[in-house]
C-alpha cells in the first residue's frame, strides 16, 4: 500500500538526510511518495531529490512561507489518492522496517479509522546520539491562559508494550499516521499558527470517527532543540519585509483555537459529525469551558474505548465510490448559491465511515457542464464496507438544505 509522506520544511538542513533515511530504512522504499512543503533560503538551490517522481513539491521562499499550518494545509492539497498519510517535520530518523511497523500497528489497532500518533525520542544531528529507542505517549499537562490543552512525553511503561497500540488522548503535529482519507476528511487549518495545532486536531479526528492510539512500538527519532537551524518566529520579524510579524499570526490563532475549544463549530476546520465534542471531552477526560482534567487524564491512565466502538477485526482496503446524481432532484440553491456539498459514506448500522465534501473548484467543475447527470467520485481506506452514501448540500445565503441519500454506486 502506498503512503504519502507530508513533511514541512522551514530552511531545515535535515530535509534531505531525513528524506534518504526513510528511503533507506524502508521496506517498500517504491510504495512511499513524499509531499513537500520547502521553505527556502534566498539562493537556496533545489536538491537532486526533487526531481525523483516520488516527490511533489511546493518551493516557496521564506519571506513567503504563513507557519507550519499553513504548510501543512498546502502539503495536504497535494495528496493523490496514496492509502495512508504519513505527517512529519523535516528533522528525523528511522528504525529499519519503518513502513511495516507503521501498517502492522494500524491492523493491530482493531479499529475502522485509526491514527498512530505520539511525541518520540529525540536525536542530535551534529553528533548523531539518539535517545532510548522506547515508545513513547502524550499526557496532559496543563491548560495555557487561552485555554489550549498542551502535553507532556513519557516512555510507555512495560506493561503496555503489548504488542496492540495504546489508546491515545491527544496527537503529535510531528508524527501522526492515518489513513489517506485523514487528508480531506480533516484538512489542516491554514490560519493557525504553532500552539494549539495539536489539539484541535485531535479533537477534530475525533469527532469525524477517527479513534486515536499512540503505537507501542518505536518507530523514528526527532531533533526537538532547534538549535542548528533558523526558526520561523526568528526570520518573520518587523524590518525583514514579511507580509506578517510572527508573533501577530500566533494571537491570532491562539484566539481562534481557544474561541474553538470554548464553543465548537461544525465545519471544514471544525468537527466532524461522527462523535460530538462533547464525547471527545468524556472521553479524553477534559472540560475546556472549565478548563478541568480529570484524575485519569493527569495520570496518563488509557481511556477506555471511545464512544461508537468500530470493527475490531476487519482489515483496512481501499474503496472507489461513484455517485451519479440526478440534477432536478437538486434543491435550486445548492446549485445557484452552493457554499459546499457534504459528502458522506455509511456503513450498514448508517455510522459515518467516510466523508470528504465537495467544495470549490470542485463544486465549479461538477456543474460547468450542464448535464443531466452529476458525477461525483470518491476513493478511502476503512474496514468498513460502505453501505450508503449521503449529499447535503450547503448554500452560503439558506444554510443546510435538503439531503439526498442514495446506494447506487456503492461497491458490493
Amino acid at each position: 500500500m502506498t503512503i504519502f509522506i507530508s513533511i514541512a520544511s522551514y530552511r531545515d538542513p535535515e530535509l534531505i538526510p531525513t528524506v534518504r533515511d526513510a528511503l533507506a530504512r524502508a521496506r517498500n522504499p517504491d510504495q512511499l511518495r513524499f509531499g513537500v512543503c520547502w521553505q527556502h533560503g534566498d539562493g537556496e538551490a533545489a536538491p537532486a531529490e526533487f526531481s525523483d517522481p516520488r516527490f511533489r513539491v511546493i518551493a516557496v521562499p521564506w519571506r513567503q512561507s504563513k507557519g507550519a499550518c499553513w504548510a501543512r494545509a498546502e502539503i495536504m492539497k497535494l495528496w493523490a489518492g496514496e492509502d495512508f498519510f504519513l505527517q512529519i517535520d523535516s528533522h528525523h530518523r528511522f528504525v529499519q522496517d519503518w513502513d511495516a511497523i507503521l501498517l502492522s500497528q494500524m491492523e493491530r489497532a482493531g479499529a475502522a479509522k485509526p491514527i498512530l500518533s505520539t511525541y518520540v525520542a529525540g536525536y542530535d544531528p551534529g553528533t548523531g546520539a539518539r535517545g532510548q529507542a522506547d515508545p513513547y505517549q502524550m499526557d496532559f499537562d496543563r491548560f495555557t491562559e487561552d485555554g489550549i490543552v498542551v502535553f507532556r512525553s513519557r516512555a510507555m511503561a512495560e506493561g503496555a508494550r503489548s504488542g496492540r497500540p495504546l489508546r491515545a488522548r491527544f496527537v503529535s503535529g510531528h508524527f501522526l499516521f492515518a489513513p489517506g482519507s485523514f487528508a480531506v476528511d480533516v484538512p489542516y487549518d491554514p490560519s493557525l499558527y504553532f500552539i494549539g495545532e495539536e489539539i484541535t486536531l485531535a479533537v477534530r479526528a475525533f469527532t469525524h470517527g477517527y479513534t486515536l492510539f499512540h503505537p507501542s512500538e518505536h518507530v523514528l527519532w526527532h531533533e526537538y532543540s532547534r538549535a542548528y537551524r533558523p526558526k520561523h518566529w526568528d526570520d518573520h520579524i518587523p524590518g525583514r519585509d514579511v507580509e506578517q510579524a510572527w508573533h501577530t499570526r500566533d494571537a491570532a490563532s491562539r484566539s481562534k483555537a481557544g474561541r474553538f475549544l470554548a464553543a465548537p463549530e461544525i465545519g471544514p476546520f471544525g468537527c466532524g459529525t461522527a462523535r460530538s465534542f462533547e464525547e471527545y471531552e468524556a472521553y479524553a477526560g477534559l472540560n475546556f469551558r472549565r478548563r478541568t482534567a480529570q484524575r485519569q487524564a493527569v495520570q496518563g491512565t488509557e481511556p477506555p474505548p471511545a464512544p461508537m466502538p468500530l470493527a475490531g477485526t476487519d482489515r483496512l482496503r481501499p474503496w472507489d465510490v461513484r455517485i451519479v446524481l440526478n440534477r432536478a432532484v437538486l434543491p435550486p440553491a445548492a446549485l445557484a448559491d452552493p457554499h459546499f456539498w457534504y459528502i458522506g459514506f455509511h456503513d450498514a448500522n448508517d455510522a459515518e465511515i467516510h466523508r470528504e465534501d465537495a467544495a470549490d473548484p470542485e463544486l465549479s467543475t461538477l456543474m460547468a457542464h450542464g448535464e443531466a447527470e452529476i458525477v461525483i467520485g470518491r476513493r478511502f481506506v476503512s474496514a468498513r464496507r460502505p453501505a450508503s452514501w449521503t449529499v447535503w448540500p450547503v448554500s452560503r445565503s439558506r444554510g443546510w438544505l435538503d439531503k439526498i441519500v442514495g446506494v447506487h454506486g456503492i461497491p458490493v
